[in-house]
């Protein structure tokens, strides 16, 4: 299936973005090239941002290292940059994790658990990239509970134990026995967050129009009375795009779309999106690092239904959305 150039995709009408990034290099103390795919959540009566920082030269392909930064707000949408990295290769806790094979630390998503702040990550290693789970009550200390065996990434935790426990979406890499980029999503569940099982496909690539090559987990799952409510992200591939953004070749494009999950049965699909949420439409969407990619991180419901996403934009800035909780659930056509 190829998803051509000229076909014309729109974000959802209900979806208002943010005149400008939340985030940029420009607002952060220390050596940044390209900030995205931040996690976002709201612990301890502020908004807390962890987001990922690519250090390199402006306009060049290559990055020499990347490191988690953090930020604090006190609306959602104007962010204060703390002076240094909160996490980076040389953290003591990973290497040992990875028994000294670390190589970096990228793509958080945090979410709150009961009073403690839990914290979803991929790591690159010598021998594969592996999806973690890390837990924090300061955000300068991250204590790593468990990782995956490659490959496998994009974890997001669920916000409340279902079933009396822990549950994730995920996105293993079948690269292999699937032939090429043809990934899905994936449910596992766990008792205390460091054994994991009851795995069960969640939803396939096939299912989303605007997608042909993979699909999976974007911003944690949010809950509401119809359901779990999560953003996906989903990717169609062209290979006659050409030169897009810094590298020679870029042939994938990088939408939001959304699904609708049962509450006591986070593993079936009783909603989905036929059509994209959030597409690259404006300059900082579609002009960076990498053209025309859309990455959400963080989903915050508030008390007047009003929900906040954030997403990295072209892999290069932090964005943010916002809709009415009503209005995403009536994108999930039932399935």
């Amino acid at each position: 299936m190829t998803i051509a150039n000229s076909v014309t995709l729109r974000s959802a009408a209900c979806l208002r973005r943010h005149p400008e990034p939340v985030l940029t290099r420009e607002q952060v103390p220390f050596p940044s090239t390209c900030i995205f795919n931040a996690g976002v959540c709201k612990f301890g009566g502020r908004y807390v941002m962890v987001f990922r920082n690519d250090v390199g030269e402006w306009g060049s392909p290559k990055f020499h290292t990347t490191n988690l930064g953090l930020a604090f707000s006190d609306d959602g949408r104007h962010w204060d940059v703390e002076p240094q990295p909160v996490w980076d290769s040389q953290n003591s806790d990973l290497n040992q994790a990875t028994d000294g094979e670390l190589i970096r630390v990228y793509d958080p998503r945090l979410i709150p658990i009961d009073g403690r702040c839990y914290i979803c990550f991929a790591c690159d290693t010598k021998h594969g990239l592996r999806g973690g789970i890390g837990v924090t009550d300061d955000f300068r200390a991250f204590k790593v509970l468990s990782l995956s065996v490659p490959d496998n990434r994009n974890m997001v935790l669920f916000p409340e134990k279902v079933n009396g426990k822990y549950a994730r979406l995920e996105r293993p890499m079948p690269v292999y026995s699937r032939g090429r980029d043809r990934f899905d999503i994936w449910f596992g569940d766990s008792p205390d967050l460091a054994y994991w099982g009851n795995q069960h496909l969640v939803d396939a690539v096939e299912n989303y129009p605007f997608a042909n090559d993979k699909i999976g987990p974007a911003a944690p799952p949010i809950r509401t009375a119809k359901g779990w409510l999560t953003t996906i992200h989903c990717v169609d591939r062209d290979n006659t795009r050409g030169k897009r953004g810094w590298e020679d070749g870029w042939q994938k494009r990088y939408t939001a779309g959304l699904m609708l999950l049962d509450l006591n049965e986070p593993w079936k699909v009783i909603g989905r999106s036929r059509e994209p949420l959030i597409v690259p439409e404006t300059d900082a969407e579609r002009l960076g690092f990498r053209d025309d990619v859309i990455f959400p991180g963080g989903m915050i419901l508030e008390d007047d239904g009003e929900v906040k996403i954030y997403y990295g934009a072209a892999d290069t800035v932090e964005a943010m959305a916002t809709a009415h909780v009503d209005d995403l659930l009536a994108l999930c056509e039932p399935v």
